[in-house]
């Protein structure tokens, strides 16, 4: 489908595209008429400020955008046996899966996702992904996911593959309300070494680093918005996925250390007694300790006594999905967390010899990271925090993030706040990665805009203080809101063009909720209801309606024309200085403004009078509710204003700024 035909249907949905006021051009007079006498729009019924067309709310998802009294969501729990075989570079994997129907429909079918099919030389993703970008398949590896067969009971049942989709078709429909399908899957798949920045394999001189992820197959999501959840993963997208249980056993050669989603609770099987005592002693310490010292790397005699392979088990509850990492090349160090409760998270690391100059701070960068999304949002709800050196340069997973980079202390702390702060969002607040990304990667660079290396660099060693985060400004946008080719946030992740990502699903959304806490609310009204909406919200799946209304009634404003203008179109604003005129009654001087773009936003004043005082007005966005012309008074007695300035500390995505500027003309003597 064209962009321009989507984009017209996208708007529709949620709220019908604004035809407020064009920019106007020509001579002043008649550009003043012309403001006069146009309201918002040529269409009446539909202004900038007109309620966005959301879902209607009901005893799922209420007017209050919280989860309602019917809420409900899946669940599948999952018990693996996997082992890796690192001579083929290759996962066989046995699942035993449990698929609970708490919806109120029966299911005839299930869909599960295959995204090691990505892999295959015809997938869609492979056909319509850039050569070279990000997502493609750089190296031209070829795999996929070979299922060797599904079972319920005794019984096989014929899996249909489509793409990266899978269709179990029920020999028996599966009632709701609780109803529960136990099945078996058996399959495996070549290790790509570039797995398009979601797992590969880094090669070192002490071995080998495998980072696993998106790698078994997944039962698709079944909500109450679309049913079954089947947009296609082409790469770009990430996941969307349901909650359950994981009871994971990964086979892997003996020297390897294993960490993943989940608690290891099998360690004494696995470890030697000095690194049984290591771990011991890390999980309650704040500081930093050595489980496996570099020293080690290699060594057999390291691990416990015998031959062959050792098997480690993990568990983890109330997680979307399951990663881990295996290699016979990493340096483990560990510190802990403990809360005022008395229960405890592991903070770890694991990586090669190549990257300790940066990654041995890595584990406090986590710990501290950790801790400051605690304080500031929501409690990290998890057990464990394990942060990966390998291949893949930056990507999260329940509990285990992977990051790239060896020798960049800050650019480390940047990649290690980001990934870790997908912990809140989406990995607890459990969003739509593949439809809008900007609930996951906007929200989460919203929270790490607050979580700095300078802070950590003071509180953690000690530096001096930084100085306070700078004022937040929209400025930056300005060029690619007046362009009409740009693209709205609002699009799924595999729509919006490659070059555009950072833009639209991070740095757009996440400036846009800096600009609501810092300047339109004020942190104290924002911040509560932000963390309702994480609150109310962890572990379950809320839409962008949902994220709106819990604002709104939060904080007790009337935002569509925010959301409408940031999120949802892609808005042009233009504010402007018509003219000013002084010596009025009572010593008032009337300043006329203009709304010339598309956008709303308030209006920031600065005036100068001709014996140098300066005054500072602020006028509500309320002013444009039904003109594009305002005009406002300012008291200034005998004096006269020689200069006004809309927006003088630039924090607004005006364009252009000329016309933001009067200034009192002079005969020049």
């Amino acid at each position: 489908m064209r962009y321009s035909l989507f984009l017209l249907c996208l708007l529709f949905f949620v709220g019908g595209t604004v035809a407020q006021a064009q920019s106007v051009e020509g001579d002043p007079a008649e550009q003043l008429e012309l403001l006069r006498n146009r309201r918002l729009g040529t269409r009446q019924d539909k202004t900038i400020f007109s309620p966005l067309d959301l879902p209607s709310p009901n005893r799922i998802r209420t007017a209050a955008g919280l989860p309602g009294p019917d809420y409900w969501q899946q669940q599948a729990d999952y018990h693996m046996d996997v082992v890796l075989d690192t001579d083929n570079e290759q996962v066989h994997g046995v699942a035993k899966v449990t698929y609970t129907n708490n919806s109120p429909d029966t299911l005839e079918f299930l869909w599960l996702s295959l995204e090691q099919n990505l892999f295959r030389e015809n997938s869609l993703g492979t056909l319509t992904t850039p050569p070279g970008s990000r997502f493609n398949n750089r190296q031209q590896f070829r795999g996929g996911c070979d299922v060797k067969y599904v079972k319920i009971g005794d019984a096989e049942i014929p899996l249909q593959v489509y793409d990266t989709l899978g269709r179990i078709n029920l020999p028996t429909p599966l009632p709701g309300h609780g109803a529960k399908l136990d099945f078996e899957i058996a399959w495996s798949f070549n290790i790509p070494e570039y797995g398009i920045d979601r797992l590969g394999i880094r090669r070192v001189k002490a071995g080998t680093i495998f980072q696993i992820a998106q790698w078994f197959p997944q039962v698709c999501k079944y909500d109450d918005v679309h049913g079954w959840n089947t947009l296609p993963y082409l790469g770009q997208g990430e996941f969307y996925t349901d909650f359950g249980s994981y009871d994971v056993k990964i086979t892997v050669p003996r020297g390897h250390v294993v960490c993943a989603t989940g608690e290891l609770v099998n360690p004494q099987e696995v470890l030697t007694k000095q690194q049984l005592a290591q771990l011991a002693f890390a999980k309650t310490s704040p500081r930093t300790v050595v489980i496996r010292a570099e020293e080690e790397l290699g060594k057999l005699e390291s691990w416990p006594a015998g031959e062959g392979t050792l098997t480690w088990r993990f568990k983890a509850d109330q997680v979307r999905s399951f990663a881990w990492t295996s290699s016979d090349a990493t340096i483990w160090d560990a510190a802990s967390i403990t809360w005022e409760d008395g229960s405890s998270v592991l903070i770890q690391s694991v990586y090669p010899r190549e990257a300790r100059f940066a990654w041995r701070e890595s584990t406090q960068m986590l710990r501290q990271s950790v801790l400051h999304y605690s304080d500031k949002w929501f409690r990290y709800p998890y057990p464990t925090a394990t942060n990966v050196n390998g291949n893949v340069g930056g990507m999260e997973y329940p509990m285990i993030i992977f990051c790239g980079g060896d020798r960049d202390r800050r650019g480390l702390h940047g990649v290690t706040s980001h990934e870790i702060g997908h912990n809140w969002f989406p990995m607890v607040v459990n969003t739509d990665e593949r439809r809008y990304p900007w609930m996951d990667e906007g929200f989460n660079t919203f929270i790490n805009e607050y979580d700095r290396f300078e802070d950590y660099e003071a509180q953690v060693l000690g530096a001096e203080p930084p100085a306070p985060l700078e004022r937040v400004s929209l400025r930056g946008f300005s060029r690619a809101n007046a362009n009409p080719e740009m693209q709205p946030i609002m699009l799924t992740a595999d729509q919006i063009r490659p070059d555009l990502l950072g833009q639209l699903a991070y740095y757009k959304p996440a400036m846009g909720l800096r600009f609501l806490r810092e300047v339109l609310a004020g942190p104290e009204r924002f911040d509560p209801a932000f963390k309702q909406y994480i609150r109310e919200w962890a572990f379950k799946s809320p839409q962008p309606a949902d994220f709106f209304r819990c604002m709104e009634n939060g904080m007790g404003m009337d935002l569509a024309w925010f959301w409408r203008g940031w999120f949802v179109e892609n808005l042009k604003l233009d504010q402007a200085v018509i003219g000013v005129e002084q010596g009025g009654k009572g010593g008032d001087a009337l300043i006329r403004i203009a709304n010339l773009g598309e956008m709303v936003m308030p209006v920031y004043l600065r005036i100068v009078t001709d014996d140098g005082q300066q005054v500072d007005r602020e006028l509500p966005v309320q002013i444009w509710n039904y003109t594009n012309l305002w005009t406002t008074s300012i008291p200034v007695g005998d004096k006269k204003i020689i200069k006004v300035t809309i927006d003088e500390e630039r924090i607004l995505p005006d364009m252009p700024r000329a016309n933001n500027i009067w200034q009192l003309e002079t005969n020049g003597d």
